[in-house]
């Protein structure tokens, strides 16, 4: 009896210890020039690795393979093996180009009050151009003809398993982990003449992505953190994720309802007041301005704004 009490004791422990080391979570991150990415991760140490010995990318396939789980297992026999990426090494957007960026507006309370609209009964759905990614600290480039460039804050979901009809209870299940974006709007095209919401969030550079993919291990509560931008140093947006209408299972869970998600898919899940649109008087971006935005628990980003010269 006190052996097999011992055995459960034992095995319990190891549980425990197991349990505590992947709550930790992994950071996933990419580095190198456009169109030569390389996969990395963070260290327990806070060190920036190159993982490219691994073999792959962080893309569809890596996701829907469990790639998390099988890097993690890749990392336990190769960790001292992986060189130190630079510091001088460009951070580029996290998960290689998804099948699509899909975004929700309208999901702050604060922001739906500066906007002077009504809260919505069901989450606004819109798509991003998966050609808008880019690395977060890239310049964002004003479009030709824009004047009215704007900025948003936002926690972006990563999915992790294809994802159709799924349901509120079990949609934390198909997520991989979170990051970083800012939703960039021109407002001229999205809101005036037969302005549209995709055709005023679609332009290059519009959706700078990362630094970090946390996983949901390690991030503690997603729908508790705090989430701010500044421009030129001045601090427009601040608030929590607490302030979502909608919250992360639910968007999960509705918007597999009209379309299939598939691994490496991005949700973009609204921001907080303090866009340019909702200031008194309204401001836009020009050339030289800096962006500067982050979220509790994954990263900060940093973009300069420069001018549409093609």
């Amino acid at each position: 009896m006190k052996q097999i009490l011992c055995t459960i004791i034992i095995a319990s422990l190891s549980l425990s210890i197991s349990n505590a080391q992947t709550q930790s979570g992994i950071r996933l991150f990419r580095f190198g020039e456009v169109g030569s990415e390389k996969p990395g991760i963070v260290s327990s140490s806070g060190k920036k690795l190159d993982v490219s010995g691994f073999g792959e990318d962080y893309n569809e396939h890596f996701f829907s393979t469990d790639g998390i789980a099988r890097l993690e297992k890749w990392l336990s026999a190769n960790l001292t093996k992986c060189k130190e990426v630079p510091q001088s090494a460009r951070i580029a957007s996290c998960v290689a180009r998804p099948s699509k960026i899909v975004a929700i507006g309208l999901n702050y309370a604060n922001h739906v009050k500066e906007a002077g609209a009504t809260v919505p009964k069901e989450p606004v759905i819109f798509m991003k151009a998966s050609t808008a990614l880019c690395g977060p600290n890239d310049a964002v480039v004003i479009p030709r003809n824009s004047t009215k460039t704007d900025w948003e804050a936002e926690l972006a979901i990563i999915i992790g398993t294809r994802a159709s009809y799924v349901s509120e209870e079990s949609a934390m299940s198909y997520v991989a982990g979170f990051t970083v974006i800012n939703d960039y709007s021109e407002r001229s095209f999205q809101l005036e003449g037969t302005g549209q919401w995709t055709k005023g969030k679609s332009a290059d550079t519009f959706a700078p992505l990362g630094p970090y993919l946390v996983t949901a291990k390690g991030i503690g509560n997603a729908q508790n953190l705090k989430i701010w931008l500044k421009v030129n140093g001045e601090l427009l947006q601040e608030s929590n994720t607490n302030d979502m209408i909608f919250t992360i299972p639910f968007l999960v869970s509705y918007v597999s309802r009209y379309m299939t998600l598939l691994p490496g898919d991005v949700i973009a899940t609204g921001t907080p007041a303090g866009v340019g649109l909702g200031l008194k008087p309204p401001r836009y971006l020009k050339p030289g301005d800096i962006v500067e935005l982050g979220i509790e628990n994954i990263g900060e980003q940093r973009q300069v704004a420069v001018a549409f010269d093609k």
